[in-house]
Order: C-alpha cells, then sequence, then structure tokens
C-alpha cells in the first residue's frame, strides 16, 4: 500500500513539474512576441541583433526603454497578483476571494491618487516610495473590510466577506473620483488611465520601484507553503497540529496584502487576475500549496502579459487599458464562481 501511495504521489509530482514548465515555456514565447507587438513593428530578427547590440538607435529606444520595461512590469504584476489571490483564497478558504474584488486594490488605489495629488509621478523619489504608500492604502482597506465582515458569534462568512469588500471598494472608488475633480488636467488624465487598468510605468525605474517587494514577500510566501496546506484544513485541526494559528495568518495576510499593494502602485488598477490565475492554477496542478502558489504566479503572470499584448495590439495605434481586456475575461468567471458558491 505504501508503495502504491508513493507511485501516486511521484506522479501528482512529475505532473506539477510539467504544468510549471510548460507555463514558463508560454510566457517566454508570448514575452518574445510580445517584443515583436506595437505600432512600429520590430521583425525577429531586429529584436534579436537590437538585444545583442547591433540595433538602430531608434530600435534601441523602442525595445530598451518602453517595450522591454513594460513587458516585465506585465509579468511581475500578474505573478503578484495572483499569488496574492491564492494566499487570501486558502486563507478564507473561499474560492471568490481576491485582491481586487475584496477591496484591496481599491485600498492600495486610493492612497496612490492621494499621492498624485502632491507630487509628479515622473520623479524617482515619488515613484520608488509609491509601493511603500500603496501598502499602507491596502492594509487599511483590509482591516476595514474584516472589522466590517465579521460577525460576533459566526466568524466571517465568504459570501459576506466578498460582498463587504465589494460594498467597501465601491465607495473608495467614488472617493478617489471625488479626489480628482480638484486635480489639474494632466494628473487627472493620468489617474483615468490608472484607474482603467493601464500598465502605465513603462520605463525601469518603475521595474526596480516593485522588484524588491516581490524579492522580499515571494519567498516568503512559499517558505509558507505547508502551513497554507495546514491552515486550509480549519482553525481547530491546525490548532491541533501545532500550528501558531494566528501567527501564520497575520503574516501571510500580510504578504498578500503587501503584494497587492506592490502591484497596484506599479500597474494600475487591475483587477480579476487574483481570482483567475489560483483558479486555473489549481486545474492544472492541484490544491497543494507547494504547487499551486508557483503555478499561480506563471498563471497570472501568462494572462497579464498575453492581455496587455492584446491591449496594445487590437486597434494599433490606439492603445486598450490592460484592466478592460482582463475585466472582459474576469467579470464573467466571477459571475460563474459566484454562482457555484453555496455560502
Amino acid at each position: 500500500m505504501a508503495s502504491l501511495v508513493e507511485i501516486s504521489t511521484r506522479k501528482r509530482s512529475v505532473k506539477a513539474y510539467t504544468m510549471l514548465t510548460i507555463l514558463l515555456v508560454a510566457i517566454v514565447l508570448v514575452f518574445i512576441i510580445s517584443m515583436n507587438t506595437g505600432f512600429i513593428r520590430l521583425s525577429p530578427m531586429d529584436v534579436l541583433r537590437t538585444l545583442f547590440g547591433q540595433g538602430t538607435d531608434k530600435q534601441e529606444l523602442i525595445l530598451f526603454e518602453f517595450r522591454l520595461p513594460r513587458i516585465i512590469i506585465s509579468v511581475l504584476v500578474g505573478a503578484g497578483l495572483a499569488l496574492s489571490g491564492a494566499i487570501l483564497q486558502g486563507l478564507s478558504r473561499n474560492p471568490l476571494a481576491d485582491p481586487g474584488i475584496l477591496g484591496i486594490n481599491a485600498g492600495a488605489g486610493l492612497a496612490v491618487v492621494l499621492f498624485i495629488s502632491f507630487f509628479p509621478v515622473k520623479q524617482a523619489a515619488p515613484v520608488y516610495m509609491m509601493p511603500l504608500l500603496a501598502m499602507l492604502g491596502a492594509g487599511a482597506a483590509a482591516a476595514l473590510i474584516y472589522v466590517l465582515a465579521y460577525k460576533k458569534g459566526f466568524g466571517i462568512s465568504p459570501t459576506r466577506l466578498v460582498l463587504v469588500g465589494i460594498a467597501v471598494a465601491a465607495g473608495i472608488n467614488a472617493a478617489m473620483l471625488v479626489l480628482t475633480i480638484k486635480m489639474d488636467p494632466q494628473n487627472y488624465q493620468f489617474v483615468a488611465i490608472w484607474l482603467a487598468g493601464s500598465i502605465w510605468g513603462t520605463n525601469w525605474k518603475f521595474v526596480m520601484a516593485l522588484l524588491p517587494w516581490l524579492i522580499i514577500f515571494i519567498p516568503y510566501v512559499l517558505y509558507k507553503a505547508q502551513t497554507l496546506n495546514v491552515l486550509h484544513l480549519g482553525d481547530q485541526l491546525a490548532s491541533g497540529l501545532g500550528t501558531s494559528v494566528e501567527k501564520e495568518r497575520l503574516g501571510l495576510l500580510a504578504s498578500a496584502v503587501a503584494l497587492a499593494g506592490a502591484c497596484v502602485a506599479v500597474g494600475g488598477g487591475i483587477g480579476f487576475v487574483g481570482l483567475i490565475g489560483p483558479h486555473l492554477a489549481k486545474q492544472l496542478v492541484g490544491p497543494k500549496h507547494q504547487y499551486l502558489l508557483p503555478a499561480s504566479m506563471l498563471t497570472g503572470g501568462l494572462l497579464l502579459i498575453v492581455a496587455d499584448t492584446l491591449a496594445r495590439w487590437i486597434l494599433q495605434p490606439s492603445e486598450i487599458p490592460t484592466g478592460i481586456i482582463v475585466a472582459v475575461i474576469g467579470a464573467p468567471y466571477f459571475l460563474f464562481l459566484l454562482a457555484k458558491s453555496k455560502a
């Protein structure tokens, strides 16, 4: 019997690693396609020559100063948001949990809008401060949602959490719209594009503003994969197995909020990636968080880089905000999951 269990476990591991490899290869392929996509077309050979320093000044400007930073940000933001969603779904045992739907992204967005009201976003120092301020806004929104969703004697039900999150997000978005009325035209235009979910950080400063936070939180979350497996069993059983439930939950929740806040600060108000990414990953590799977390990151990164490439290609030379492409996919999927929910 033990050998059969070991064989079954080994097969699941092989399948999971195979799917992770396929997702990684798919990201690389779309990355290459995206470098060739734009109003000014660069052929694969032009891209290759430019990467090795043999391109023209114009080709180097297009590739290194505009396309590559944006493509990298798309992958990083998609991975961060999907990982945040996987953590929230694991902690709450709620398949509808997502930092966008729950209002966490809106809290981060409000902090960014307030920040933009006082500082030009093109300056270097404010760019590096934006993720930190967005994290604070996301944390405040998460705390408010938790307080409003908690019901004495019953805790927090999955449906109540989602409905409170939607209400809080609506209120925060209304506050952001009011704030934009008093902005000068340049900042107003920026905020309008940002709220629609545009990958607007198209230079290396924004990559460097986001990357350190991902380097800090992603390894921690991956290290806690087994803890998430235990917490997913319920608080009583997790405590019985020797897990410090409140301590572990707080650390993982803070990581999810920080990842969402940092990604929103750089990528804009993009929703549904944290919902779709973990669900697709679970279909591919199963529910064990050792595989689910990295698969969610890869799925989220793939989803957002595909959406951003389509956003730049569909209406050339005009551009559709990436968040609209994601919403076209995510909104029907969310309604489908909500209809299936029994909570």
